[in-house]
C-alpha cells in the first residue's frame, strides 16, 4: 500500500497506471463484443449449459471469458504466448535462433519479431480451429445448434480474420503497456483475465447458481485454502539459492577492475508456470479428440472415463509425471549451464573453492538438479491442491482457482509490485538530487 501510494502521488507514475487502467478497460470491452456473424443469444445458452473444463477451460481462463462467448477478443493472449515458447524451444534445434539470442538487443529485437509473426500464423490456425468446433458445438462440451447461422465461406472468413485482427490488437496494446506503463504488458492482462472471472465464480460457491443453493462452509473453506497457498506461493517464489561468485583484479589501461564479490540467485521454481500449463494443454488432446469420435468405441469410452476428470487416478498420475517432466526440461533450456559458466571465466570470475569452466558448469548442473527437484514437488503440491478440495469437499462445479491460477496471480503481482517500487524510488531519488542541486546554488 505504501508503494502504491507513493505511486499516485509522483505525476508521471500516476500517468503510467491510468494508461494502464484505460487498456485494461479496452481490453475487457473488447471480450464481450461479438464476432460479426455469431448468434449471441444462441452462444448465451450454450455457455450456461457448458461443463467443458480440459484445455477450452484453460484457454478461456486466460481470455477472461471471451473464448465461449466468441468475441472479438475470443483467442485472448494464448497465440503470443504459445509463439513465445516455441521461439524459445527452437533456439535448442535451430542455430540461427541461438545465435540472434546471443547478438544482445538487436538479435533478442529479431526474435520478437519472429514472434510476432508466428502469433499471427497460429491466431489464422486457432481461429479456423475455434470456429469448427463452436459449429459442431465442441468447444461447448455438448452439443449447441445455431450458433453460426451463415456457414458461408466468405462470412467464417471474415471471423477468422476479425479473430485474428483481435489478437494483434492485443499483442500491441500488451507492448504498449510495456513501452509506457508499469509491468509487462503481456502477463497484466492474463492477471486481469483470470482476475474477471476469479472472485464471481468463488462467490457463487456460497450464494449458489443456476437455481442451486450454495453453501458457506464449502466458501470458507475454499477462501481460506486460497489465501494460505496464495501466501505460500510468494514465500516460496522469493526465495533464492545464492551462488557466490568472486571476481579477481584485472588491470585495463591505468585503472583496476574486478576484485568484487558477489552472488549468482537461482529460484527455487525456475520453469515457473510453464509445466502445469504444458500438462494440462497436452491432456486436454485426446479429450478433445475423443469428442469427434464415436461414443461406443472402446477407445472413446477410456478417454471419457480416465482423462475427462481431472479426479481420476490415470489423469493425476500422468498430469504429475509431465509436471516433473517439463519442470527438468524448460529449465534446462532456459538456463543453459555451460554459457553461464563461460560467461563468468570471460570476465574473470569464479566459485569460491570450484574451478573455472567445466567445473563451474558441472557444479551448477548439481546445484539447478537439486533446485528443480525441490521446485517439482512444489509445483505439484500447488497444481493438485484443486483436485484434493473437489474430491474432499465433494464439489459439484468446478474451482474458481488452479495451481496455474495461483501462480500466475502471485508471479504477476510481485512483478509489478517490484518494478512500481524501482520506479517510485528512482523518482525519489532525483527530487533529493533537485533538492541538492538548489541548495548549492
Amino acid at each position: 500500500m505504501r508503494t502504491l501510494i507513493q505511486a499516485l502521488r509522483t505525476k508521471e507514475l500516476r500517468n503510467k497506471i491510468l494508461f494502464v487502467l484505460g487498456i485494461i478497460v479496452i481490453y475487457r470491452i473488447g471480450s464481450f463484443i461479438p464476432t460479426p456473424g455469431v448468434n449471441y443469444r444462441a452462444v448465451q445458452d450454450c455457455v450456461a449449459g457448458t461443463t467443458n473444463e480440459d484445455f477450452i477451460g484453460l484457454v478461456n481462463l486466460f481470455s477472461g471469458g471471451a473464448l465461449l462467448q466468441l468475441s472479438i477478443f475470443a483467442l485472448g493472449i494464448m497465440p503470443y504466448i504459445t509463439a513465445s515458447i516455441v521461439v524459445q524451444l527452437l533456439r535448442v534445434v535451430i542455430p540461427r535462433f541461438e545465435a540472434l539470442h546471443k547478438e544482445g538487443q538487436s538479435g533478442e529485437a529479431k526474435l520478437t519479431q519472429y514472434t510476432r509473426y508466428m502469433t499471427i500464423g497460429l491466431a489464422v490456425l486457432q481461429s479456423t480451429t475455434i470456429i469448427v468446433t463452436a459449429r459442431t458445438g465442441a468447444l461447448f462440451g455438448y452439443a449447441c445448434s445455431n450458433i453460426i447461422p451463415d456457414s458461408s465461406v466468405w462470412n467464417l472468413i471474415v471471423m477468422i480474420m476479425i479473430m485474428t485482427g483481435g489478437t494483434g490488437l492485443i499483442m500491441w496494446m500488451a507492448e504498449l503497456i510495456t513501452d509506457k506503463g508499469i509491468g509487462q504488458g503481456m502477463s497484466i492482462l492474463i492477471f486481469m483475465s483470470i482476475c474477471s472471472g476469479f472472485l464471481p465464480q468463488l462467490w457463487d460457491i456460497g450464494f449458489g447458481t443456476n437455481g442451486t443453493d450454495g453453501d458457506w462452509k464449502k466458501f470458507g473453506i475454499v477462501t481460506g485454502t486460497l489465501v494460505v497457498i496464495l501466501i505460500f506461493v510468494v514465500y516460496v517464489e522469493l526465495m533464492q539459492r545464492r551462488i557466490p561468485v568472486q571476481y579477481t583484479r584485472r588491470m585495463i589501461g591505468r585503472k583496476m577492475y574486478g576484485g568484487t564479490s558477489t552472488y549468482l540467485p537461482l529460484k527455487i521454481n525456475m520453469s515457473g508456470v510453464i509445466p502445469p500449463i504444458f500438462a494440462s494443454s497436452i491432456l486436454a488432446v485426446p479429450t478433445l479428440i475423443a469428442q469427434f469420435g464415436k461414443s461406443d468405441q472402446k477407445w472413446v469410452q477410456w478417454i471419457n472415463t480416465n482423462l475427462a476428470s481431472t479426479t481420476t487416478v490415470w489423469y493425476i498420475v500422468l498430469y504429475s509425471f509431465m509436471i516433473v517432466f517439463f519442470t527438468f526440461f524448460y529449465t534446462s533450456i532456459t538456463f543453459n549451464t555451460d554459457e553461464t559458466a563461460d560467461n563468468m571465466k570471460q570476465y574473470g570470475g569464479f566459485i569460491p573453492g570450484i574451478r573455472a569452466g567445466r567445473a563451474t558448469s558441472q557444479y551448477l548442473t548439481y546445484v539447478i538438479n537439486r533446485l528443480n527437484t525441490v521446485g517439482a514437488v512444489y509445483l505439484l503440491f500447488v497444481a493438485l491442491i484443486p483436485t484434493v478440495l473437489i474430491m474432499a469437499l465433494s464439489l459439484n462445479q468446478k474451482l474458481p482457482f488452479g495451481g496455474t491460477t495461483i501462480l500466475i496471480i502471485a508471479g504477476v503481482g510481485l512483478d509489478t509490485l517490484r518494478q512500481a517500487k524501482a520506479r517510485t524510488e528512482q523518482f525519489q531519488y532525483a527530487g533529493f538530487l533537485e533538492e541538492d542541486t538548489q541548495k548549492d546554488k
